[in-house]
């Protein structure tokens, strides 16, 4: 018997995770307001108790219970961790040289994997404490979830897509516009045809996928011709989703053109992604089938401002031209329509750690504060079927807390500078004020 007690002792000593298990924290967080989300309220002097991982309760004022830690954020004002649903953390145009051609062919996802990590530490310490990862090379996202879950790496909870599914020719080909001569090997998303793409969304999910992406539209940043014109048929997409939902696994699908968005809809997608030139039909069948819209509307300033400084073609920059405008109109005809919308920035295609620049263009293009707030909190959590473990600060919930020193509610770019993060009852970052 003492044996066993020293192996244990042994066991918890060389597993941080175990041995937090058997070493829960008792936390208390306190701070001027806590916005709540779920409920279109704020609450004045929250007190939130934390017991190990998971919110205990969450008070209106009152005393620190005996035999818990107090942490006082002073005149902040708390949120849940906010949730970006379309990230893709093994790409920033930070980590490119400048030379879009050298980049494509002399960099692997070998490269993608050792910078990864940056990302996802950029993402979390940003106050996004949930994220999820559409589309990955060579399943980056899957070993990244894996490790960060393990302890391993800081970041944020990862819900991961491994390989986006695409047509031959489309968005998801890399050897589009290339050389014929010119191949890139390795794992690919590349399928065609209802009974093959069946099977590629089984290999998916039996290499770990949390959700399956794939290409219903051409896009932007590839050398395709056009910008929306579908790239598969309905009867592809339907056997896409039909395998997908029977897997248990929710689809998103990438579409910018009008009737790309409406047959991925009709083919039962659970989200469209960047929807830019989505139509009064779309968005009405969207609200029939309880569809979730994507608008990611910070990026087209970036793209425009940077990439032609990373020799990005100008035949990606000319269609990308053609999106922004246009998307950010539909996205405010979108809100006044009533559609499920969640906080989506494509990050990757900007610096990991901006997500947060997006509120202030939802703002802008026609959601009160709140309801941006929302579409990165409560209403992301919906989306992922996480509702029940992030997205709000209530009892039995995640502790993932972020806090800003001005009001979101006045001023929502005041959560492009978050100044505390915790993730599962961790401080991530810290208050200036407890270093």
């Amino acid at each position: 018997m003492r044996n066993r007690h020293l192996l244990l002792a042994l066991i918890l000593a060389c597993s941080p995770g175990l041995a937090g298990a058997a070493q829960q924290r008792h936390l208390a967080l306190s701070a001027a307001r806590l916005i709540a989300p779920e409920q279109a309220r704020v609450i004045e002097h929250p007190l939130v108790l934390i017991d190990g991982e998971r919110i205990r309760e969450v008070r209106e004022g009152g005393a620190v219970p005996d035999g818990y830690e107090h942490i006082d954020l002073g005149a902040a004002t708390l949120l849940p961790g906010l949730i970006d649903v379309h990230v893709h953390l093994d790409f920033d145009p930070s980590f490119a040289s400048g030379n879009y051609y050298k980049d494509l062919l002399t960099l692997s996802p070998i490269d993608a994997a050792v910078l990864a990590p940056t990302a996802a530490r950029r993402t979390l310490e940003a106050g996004f404490t949930t994220v999820r990862n559409l589309g990955s090379a060579e399943y980056i996202d899957v070993a990244l979830r894996n490790a960060i879950d393990r302890g391993q790496l800081p970041g944020p909870r990862i819900v991961a897509a491994t390989l986006a599914l695409g047509a031959t020719g489309g968005h998801a080909d890399p050897d589009t516009g290339f050389s014929p001569f010119i191949q890139f090997n390795g794992a690919s998303g590349v399928v065609d045809g209802a009974d093959a793409i069946r099977q590629r969304v089984r290999e998916n999910v039996k290499r770990g996928a949390d959700v399956i992406k794939f290409m219903a539209s051409a896009g932007v940043l590839s050398n395709e011709q056009s910008v929306g014109a579908p790239q598969y048929s309905q009867e592809e997409m339907n056997a896409l989703v039909d395998e997908a939902h029977r897997w248990g696994r929710k689809v998103a699908a990438h579409a910018h053109g009008t009737e790309a968005i409406k047959m991925a809809i009709r083919a039962g997608v659970d989200s469209v992604e960047h929807c830019s030139f989505i139509d009064e039909e779309g968005l009405k069948l969207a609200r029939q089938h309880g569809t979730w819209l994507d608008f990611d509307i910070y990026n087209d300033d970036y793209i425009l401002s940077e990439y032609g400084k990373l020799g990005v073609p100008q035949a990606q920059l000319d269609k990308e031209k053609l999106v922004g405008r246009t998307q950010r109109e539909n996205f405010r005809r979108a809100v006044k329509a009533g559609a499920r919308m969640a906080f989506a920035t494509d990050a990757g295609v900007y610096p990991h750690g901006w997500n947060a620049k997006q509120f202030a263009k939802m703002v802008e293009w026609g959601m009160t504060p709140l309801q941006a707030i929302q579409a990165a909190t409560t209403h992301a959590a919906e989306l992922l079927g996480r509702a029940d473990q992030v997205g709000a600060v209530k009892p039995g919930l995640y502790a993932d807390l972020v806090a800003v020193e001005a009001d979101p509610l006045t001023d929502i770019a005041t959560l492009e500078r978050v100044s505390f993060v915790m993730k599962g009852g961790v401080v991530v970052v810290p208050h200036p004020s407890r270093p």
